[in-house]
This record gives structure tokens, sequence and C-alpha cells, in this order.
């Protein structure tokens, strides 16, 4: 669980890290921490599940098949990984692609969003709720 604790740790950082940035207009490296913010935090809960993983596509897949296949979170929050996980690319490898005001601020909200329903699941994790996330 000191696993789990510290990438929701390192998460939330991550988002302040992203608010940071936008204020001073770095939105390429804004959406970057935005998103490694959902990264590590699909991490924690994969771990709860006895999985770990540190690439990317595993994190993707292992969150998908282990919390939005049996219903434990939306769908959407596996769209809103996926999504901050291409601006992210396209932000850090492709010189021409920009990313905008716009962009960074619905991910950094994704962000926030993917952690809240992170620390809802395992605030609620020991009582087994079947409300999804």
């Amino acid at each position: 669980m000191n696993e789990s604790k510290s990438l929701l740790a390192r998460s939330e950082r991550y988002i302040k890290s992203a608010k940071l940035l936008m204020k001073d207009g770095d939105y390429e490296s804004a959406a970057s921490r935005a998103y490694y913010a959902m990264f590590f935090a699909a991490e924690a809960l994969l771990l709860t599940k006895g999985y770990s993983t540190s690439t990317h596509k595993g994190v993707f897949s292992a969150f998908g098949e282990h919390f939005v296949k049996p219903g434990l979170f939306k769908r959407d929050f596996s769209k809103m990984l996926m999504r901050a996980f291409e601006i992210r690319q396209a932000g850090d490898y492709e010189y021409t692609f920009t990313v905008t005001r716009d962009e960074a601020d619905v991910i950094i909200e994704d962000a926030e969003r993917f952690l809240e329903a992170t620390v809802q699941y395992f605030n609620h994790s020991d009582s087994e709720s079947d409300n999804q996330c």
C-alpha cells in the first residue's frame, strides 16, 4: 500500500506542476505532467490487483481489463488516459505539433478527475462498493 500512496502523492504533485507550467505558457510540458499524473494513478490502482507494469501500453491494457471491463471505472477514464497519452506523445516528440492552451486545460481537468476517482476507489475499496467511479 505504501507504493500506491507514493504513486498517488506523485500524481497530485504532477497536477500541481502542470498548473504551474500552464501559468508559464508551457502547454506541452503541462500536458505531459498531467498525463503522467493519470499514468501514476493508474499504476497505483493496478497494484491493488497485484499487477505492475511500467510500460504505457501495459498500463492502458491492464487498466481496461481490471477496472473498466468489470465496471469499476467508466470507459471515459480509459479514453481520457489514451487521449492524454496521444497529446503528450505528439507534444514531446513531434517538433511541428503544438499543444494548445485549451488542450492542456482539458488534460489537466481530466487528470484531476482521474485522481479524484482513484482516491475515491481507494477510500471505498474496503467496503466493496458496486458504485462505478
